[in-house]
């Protein structure tokens, strides 16, 4: 019930009082499932004592000390997956402890965020409920032992036969309740309201366990391979590197132009008036979109922070649940830090918050990043938040240290993630914003951090020889159209100089994070080798473009979009007019040709990767 007053604003006047009242019996039915599996071996137990007219106080205690921690973990799981499905629209499942290795900055992170504690209240209070009702209950159990053995055994199987039913959560045979058999209607938000977040958290558990699952295992590898070198032009493969291409310029740039790449956090382009947001949130944004190269049809690689950074720098896509910047060691590839090194070419990276979280600053130093900029660099009192310190003043430190590296009379590439649009939220005193709704102010504030930083860097002796480029590490799930969120996905892409972009431009053109590093170093003119996924969006153009969230990915060309969720199930929308309608029975042919792209794709990229080919 809290999680639906929380997305209230997903419903509309098209959706029925009797889906809602469907989506609450479907959530009726899930939690009979962890209650049934909860409650089978207490039943169990109770049973064979009432029967044999046994009663044990210490079995007794036990058991309801066992109820009330396991019950008091789901009700947990219960509560935090409100926050969860907030961010992600998704339930809660084992992606959410790929932070486990930093849990006391989660920790922090969560508590600094005021809307978090409307969750703590309920979740006590039922707790303590709950705890009043186990007590009284457990005092009346082995009261009346009086009844006959062969009754209380019917009655022991004829309940036990409910329990059973009730975990598998269906009368068909063939298969039990599944993470399928929530969605029942075309409003995706309902279809999730349904599951229990346990059961949820649970079964990706499980999947997780699977060998198929723990490596991309989508179609044939040789198949993938030769499909995306198809896509990508390869003619000549080359035999140790299927990916590798050498890419020459038309022409060599010899004055060497800078690149600061601004990596927006949760930046959709629903969140910008150009793209038909009415709240006017990012007004700097949305006037330089029109004075540079912007792309409408961009779309980030997955649903996470990692995600974004990872794909923007080096031009590979998202894995699903794989972490890309951990594991046993750190991988090396051919990302933008590496191949700009070759000309050498300063580089550096700045983060608002600690440099360790997500593993980003070992992963970022092992790929030729020569320099991070984190919390332990900031004066203690400019840090507000977990998150570090705001993000204009973020971009306001790292001026001066751009004129250091300028003053070697070297090239800079330097790449900024900021933070400031990710709860806990905390906007400046000296910042006035217009909205009343806090997530509304706060695109505000991060809209006047971009406006900082162009402004302080228009004013420095490197601005005319820079290239800036903007990007979302991931969208946010403002629209709930579908299963998966397009607007998770959906980013501005602009590449900004006012000095050496002049014939601006906007492009219809499918195009990704992944195509960032290959466009940059088209704009720089200066050959190098491409052994990535990527593209020069100036000279090449892909049918569709490809992301993943967790457990299910998505293809998407001009027109149509294609989900495959967890169970494998496809569906194709004409998304642009939101339509409900899936065509997957009308269009086969191209319903497996845009799957066939994005599956040899994720298979290539795995292929690369699990042979150090990367």
């Amino acid at each position: 019930m809290i999680l639906f007053i929380s997305e209230m604003e997903r419903i509309d006047t098209t959706v029925s009082t009797s889906d809602i009242l469907l989506s609450f019996w479907m959530g009726i039915r899930f939690d009979v499932v962890i209650t049934g599996y909860i409650l089978l071996l207490p039943f169990l137990i109770i049973s064979v004592l009432t029967i044999s007219k046994q009663r044990s106080s210490i079995v007794h205690t036990g058991l309801r000390y066992y109820i009330n921690g396991m019950f008091t973990l789901a009700f947990l799981i219960c509560a935090v997956d409100i926050p969860y499905f907030n961010q992600f629209f998704a339930r809660f499942s084992v992606s959410a402890f790929e932070w486990m290795d930093s849990p006391v900055f989660v920790l922090k992170m969560a508590m600094q965020e005021p809307r978090y504690w409307m969750f703590v209240l309920p979740f006590c209070l039922i707790i303590y409920v709950f705890y009043r009702i186990t007590t009284g209950l457990f005092s009346e159990i082995g009261q009346n032992e009086k009844g006959k053995m062969i009754p209380g055994i019917l009655f022991s199987i004829l309940f036990l036969g409910f329990m059973l039913l009730g975990i598998r959560g269906r009368l068909d045979e063939k298969s039990p309740i599944r993470v399928g058999t929530a969605f029942f209607s075309d409003n995706a938000f309902l279809n999730q309201l349904g599951l229990n977040p346990n059961f949820t958290l649970i079964r990706s558990y499980l999947d997780s366990r699977k060998e198929e699952n723990k490596k991309v295992s989508l179609m044939d590898e040789n198949k993938a391979i030769f499909n995306v070198q198809k896509y990508l032009g390869i003619t000549t493969p080359d035999d140790s590197f299927p990916l590798n291409r050498i890419v020459a310029q038309d022409s060599v740039q010899e004055n060497k132009y800078n690149v600061v790449l601004i990596i927006m956090e949760s930046m959709s382009v629903a969140k910008m008036t150009r793209h038909g947001n009415t709240f006017h949130l990012t007004p700097f944004l949305d006037s330089i979109s029109n004075k540079g190269y912007y792309f409408d049809n961009a779309y980030t690689a997955g649903i996470h922070t990692f995600n974004g950074i990872f794909s923007s720098l080096f031009s590979f896509p998202a894995l699903f649940r794989q972490h890309p910047l951990k594991g046993s060691t750190l991988k090396k590839y051919h990302g933008i830090f590496t191949a700009l090194k070759k000309y050498d070419y300063s580089s550096i990276y700045f983060t608002t918050h600690d440099g360790q979280f997500d593993n980003v600053e070992g992963f970022l130093k092992a790929n030729d990043c020569e320099q991070v900029i984190s919390k332990d660099d900031y004066p203690s009192e400019k840090i507000k938040t977990t998150l570090g310190v705001p993000d204009d003043y973020m971009f306001e430190y790292s001026i001066p240290l751009l004129n250091e590296l300028h003053a070697k009379n070297k090239p800079f590439v330097a790449a900024y993630m900021t933070t400031s649009d990710h709860g806990p939220y905390y906007i400046p005193e000296y910042f006035t914003p217009k909205n009343k709704d806090i997530k509304k102010q706060i695109v505000e504030y991060a809209d006047f951090s971009l406006r900082k930083m162009i402004s302080l860097s228009s004013k420095q002796k490197w601005f005319d020889n820079t290239i800036f480029v903007f990007v979302a590490d991931h969208g946010s799930p403002l629209d709930s159209d579908y299963e998966m969120s397009l607007d998770y996905h959906h980013s501005p892409l602009l590449f900004y100089a006012p000095r050496i972009i002049t014939d601006h431009k906007t492009f219809s053109d499918m195009a990704g994070q992944i195509d960032i590093f290959p466009t940059i170093m088209g704009l720089l003119q200066l050959p190098y080798t491409n052994n990535t996924l990527g593209i020069n969006l100036l000279k090449e153009k892909r049918p569709y473009i490809y992301f993943s969230a967790d457990d299910k990915y998505g293809v998407i060309d001009e027109e149509w979009f294609l989900m495959v969720n967890s169970e494998k199930k496809r569906s194709l929308y004409q998304y642009k007019t939101k339509s409900k309608n899936n065509f997957i029975l009308d269009k086969p042919e191209l319903a497996e040709k845009m799957d066939a792209y994005a599956k040899s794709n994720f298979q290539a990229y795995q292929f690369v990767l699990s042979n150090n080919k990367q």
